[in-house]
């Protein structure tokens, strides 16, 4: 099989069936009043995992994250956490930590009170608390900000303030609740990659939920998208974005085409799909259980490539149509072209060169073309 997307870091303990997850999420409903905010779930995490909760508002992710933290009870299922039951279990005298997406810094504490504040609480001796305090002041770059207050920080140094005093206490488990929301993009971005350095050098658990799409699949090792408190999916992130378990999943993370069409036949591998337009779509590397029936063609807009010209006869999956629309993006080009029957693909272009021979422009007719292993077949 074909590798999916590019190599994250050989690290893969789900993939072996010997590996005993770390957390375990087991049946789990939880409901307030007549709401059900997460539905009969289940849910395997390993040990220094980074991992991702992902979905729109109100799918359940948070209440999960909660429920992990001892801020909710299951109203049914269980929590393992290292094999221990944490039902009953108070959330500080579980050995994790959440990160919220306030911070929620004490202001009137300077960086190295706020974060030696839970090991005081711990009762640890001061000469220990004063070296794990420098030590954490090392590690997120916030030496020389040691003896300022919050209010005299900038958003991204606050955002490291509050990581440094959630991992001081060294939890098996940190729980990050959307924290990077409060930044801006390019904080955002930078920060993602610090998450993960972070990560990898404490050899933490991170548990990380958000509504971001780019986050996810810059952090995580894996994703779980969740909908209406229920798991869609749990897989990598090239696995999620290349062969997406749903239309739902296809529709949720990036841009995608949704062909439906009826199965014409089968040989071996290759599935001749009739379109609704009446366009064939052939497509190698289709699931052994799809022979027959109405299924979508789940086709990405970078795997499309569009031309002014007709490809040579003889070529698959070939499609005429206009430009409907298009936006230049410097480093990209997406174009929106409407077929005969009026359905809309969209397809994008990297733009390599600083002038293209073959500008395309509003109204010019246009055809898109694709290879056979573009793209992925979905039956639900």
């Amino acid at each position: 099989m074909k590798s999916l997307g590019s190599i994250r870091r050989s690290f893969a303990p789900w993939a072996d069936p010997a590996a005993k997850p770390y957390i375990s999420f087991e049946n789990i409903t939880k409901r307030f009043g007549d709401f059900t905010a997460v539905n009969n779930l289940s849910l395997d995490i390993y040990e220094r995992e980074f991992f991702a909760l992902l979905g729109a508002s109100g799918c359940g992710k948070s209440t999960l994250l909660r429920m992990l933290a001892g801020f909710e009870e299951p109203t049914s299922g269980r929590i393992l956490l290292d094999g221990q039951d944490l039902r009953g279990i108070p959330p500080y005298r579980r050995p994790v930590n959440m990160m919220f997406q306030s911070y929620a810094l004490f202001p009137h504490m300077s960086v190295e009170q706020n974060i030696a504040f839970g090991l005081k609480q711990d009762g640890m001796p001061k000469a220990q608390i004063a070296e794990r305090v420098a030590e954490m002041l090392k590690l997120v770059k916030l030496e020389q900000f040691a003896r300022r207050k919050p209010h005299q920080l900038s958003g991204g140094q606050r955002q490291r303030v509050a990581l440094a005093r959630s991992v001081a206490k060294r939890p098996k488990v940190l729980l990050l609740d959307e924290p990077l929301g409060a930044l801006d993009k390019k904080l955002r971005e930078e920060t993602q990659f610090e998450l993960m350095d972070l990560q990898q050098n404490l050899g933490l658990t991170f548990v990380v939920v958000t509504h971001d799409q780019e986050e996810a699949m810059t952090m995580a090792d894996r994703i779980a998208i969740l909908d209406k408190g229920e798991v869609m999916q749990v897989a990598t992130p090239a696995e999620i974005y290349e062969a997406p378990a749903s239309r739902f999943v296809a529709g949720f993370v990036g841009t995608v085409n949704l062909l439906e069409g009826r199965v014409m036949s089968r040989d071996g591998a290759t599935l001749r799909i009739k379109g609704a337009s009446g366009a064939e779509i052939l497509v190698e590397n289709a699931p052994d259980s799809v022979s027959s029936g109405e299924v979508a063609f789940a086709i990405r807009p970078e795997k499309i490539k569009v031309s002014p010209r007709q490809p040579a006869e003889g070529t698959p999956n070939v499609m005429a149509g206009e430009i409907f629309d298009l936006a230049y993006l410097g480093d990209m080009t997406v174009y929106h072209v409407r077929l005969a029957d009026g359905q809309v693909v969209k397809a994008s272009a990297l733009n390599s060169a600083r002038v293209s021979e073959d500008q395309l422009t509003w109204n010019d007719r246009a055809f898109v073309s694709f290879a056979p292993d573009a793209g992925v077949v979905l039956t639900r």
